[in-house]
């Protein structure tokens, strides 16, 4: 996800205040986007919405939530009963599980949760985490990762050697902070007309340009340059890290993504009471109170174009509407389009399942049992999870205060680990892999077996029957370095008035980078038309 990076766009078409839908002038419908220029925009009266968006993820909800501040109608259409995506929580046994993401970051100065936030006025009610995480190493070293850089460097030098930890850190720092101001100033990225070209080049700034050779270095070639190759534990612990950030590995994951991927614990990381679902209702009753509509049980089966704009089809309904922005992966999104040449522009994008990941996740339910003082851990599993192979547990408590999550005395927490190639791996089983799961928590005094009153798990299989995504693939697409930040997929999809956003489009990097994917697609669409 991340990414955007030293690359072109353009600052903000948006005006402040546009006023609201109006009908006149014989029937047709006419916004005016420029207050000050009276520039207008013509909608054929038959259309039902201005803007259709497939899918509430985070993306979707982002571009919606911008598009309904311009006064552009907007309808969000979700095939679930909960919106979010997998960044949201859904409700079972009474007790409310964290669909897939579960921690949160973005709201720092130039990112671009809060660059969302301070357009809407929308509020969020987060408690800060003074610690970010811990990591559990294979050596049975505890290290954990302080949100303040002169700490966190401390504590890595104890645990890693002093030996460059110091050099390394604050240039991978020095990195993330330019990629995420460059992300925002550069919201044309990546170009694809020459509109896109004029607007990069109008903000292209000098510490923009410093920042395209590391699209050229992986993190392996970081490592080499501060001789830390040697350093196994520091190898293991960089590329677990990796993982669940950027989706990959330290020889795949460049410098720009893997720079700002280790260093998300150095920013301000956040809890919301009740999950995540907390961060998308205010989003979603921003769209609703700016003219919006959001509809549940609307799984889209087809999208064609049509004279004025596009028709969605669903299992219940037909909408109409002159623009379209696809938030849901773009195998699925490429399977919705009647047009041929959208499914060959989508084409050279679409990774196989031997290229992505799947998820094994747990939800437990865990009674006396006193919350560990540090919500989130990575727990290294060196001899690797039976069947899937995975060498790393992520799991996630809630918070001690937290009683919406669960009643007073009861912790929630949610387990997850990777699995490679989600459709080769059908999972007929999983007593073996929850037992072993348990087990490593156990081991490092996470949870204990007899507290636990209630779980769950999901397979790669799962998450493609209630999520409907492609071969079950979850967490974005993995960054390759392969992929130059400038070859990803553009937010267009037709250059007429279908646009993408998404954890595939912007892949790695969680909230804040979909979040940014959202954004990008809702300045296109007015860049292009307004």
């Amino acid at each position: 996800m991340i990414l955007i990076v030293a690359f072109p766009s353009i600052v903000i078409l948006f005006p402040a205040n546009v006023p609201s839908y109006n009908k006149q002038n014989n029937g047709i419908s006419v916004r005016t986007i420029y207050k000050e220029e009276k520039l207008t925009i013509y909608t054929c009266p038959c259309m039902d919405y201005d803007v259709v968006v497939v899918g509430s993820g985070f993306g979707s909800l982002t571009a919606a939530a911008l598009l309904a501040k311009r006064g552009l109608k907007v309808c969000v259409l979700e095939q679930a009963k909960y919106a979010g995506g997998c960044a949201s929580s859904f409700k079972r046994k009474g007790y409310w599980f964290e669909t897939g993401a579960t921690t949160l970051v973005g709201l720092d100065l130039h990112m671009p949760l809060r660059y969302l936030l301070d357009e809407t006025g929308i509020t969020l009610p987060v408690r800060k985490l003074e610690k970010p995480m811990q990591v559990h190493l294979p050596n049975g070293q505890l290290l954990t990762r302080y949100q303040e850089l002169e700490e966190w460097i401390g504590e890595a030098e104890r645990v890693f050697g002093k030996y460059n930890q110091r050099a390394f850190w604050e240039h991978c720092y020095k990195v993330s902070k330019a990629v995420w101001h460059t992300s925002l100033q550069q919201q044309s990225f990546p170009p694809s007309n020459a509109k896109d070209l004029a607007y990069s080049a109008l903000h292209t700034r000098p510490a923009q340009l410093k920042l395209i050779p590391a699209a050229f270095r992986t993190m392996d070639d970081v490592l080499r340059k501060y001789k830390l190759l040697d350093n196994n534990l520091f190898v293991d612990f960089v590329n677990e890290q990796l993982l669940i950030t950027a989706q990959n590995y330290l020889h795949e994951v460049n410098e720009l993504f893997g720079a700002t991927a280790l260093c998300y614990t150095l920013y301000n990381n956040y809890n919301l009471d009740g999950g995540l679902i907390n961060m998308v209702k205010p989003v979603v009753n921003y769209i609703l109170d700016n003219g919006g509509d959001l509809q549940f049980g609307q799984e889209v089966q087809a999208i064609s174009s049509i004279k004025e704009g596009y028709k969605v089809t669903t299992a219940k309904n037909t909408f109409q509407s002159k623009f379209i922005i696809s938030g849901i992966p773009l195998h699925n999104t490429a399977e919705l389009f009647s047009d041929e040449a959208i499914k060959q522009r989508l084409q050279p994008y679409l990774l196989p399942s031997a290229k992505q990941n799947g998820a094994f996740t747990m939800g437990l339910v865990l009674k006396q049992q006193k919350t560990p003082e540090v919500l989130h851990h990575q727990v290294h599993v060196p001899q690797g999870l039976p069947i899937i192979g995975s060498k790393s547990i992520f799991v996630s408590f809630s918070h001690p205060a937290d009683d919406l999550r669960a009643p007073a005395g009861e912790v929630v927490a949610s387990v997850s680990t990777h699995i490679p190639d989600p459709a080769q791996k059908f999972i007929e089983d999983k007593v073996p892999i929850e037992k072993a799961i348990l087990a490593a928590l156990q081991q490092q005094e996470l949870i204990q077996q007899k507290s636990i009153s209630y779980s769950q798990s999901a397979t790669p299989g799962a998450w493609t029957f209630w999520t409907k995504r492609a071969y079950g693939a979850v967490g974005g697409y993995p960054h390759y370095k392969s992929t130059k930040p400038w070859q990803m997929k553009d937010a267009r999809l037709d250059h007429r008035g279908a646009y993408v956003c998404g954890d595939t489009v912007y892949p790695g990097q969680g909230i804040v980078g979909v979040c940014l994917s959202g954004i990008i697609a809702a300045h296109k669409l007015v860049q292009d038309h307004f």
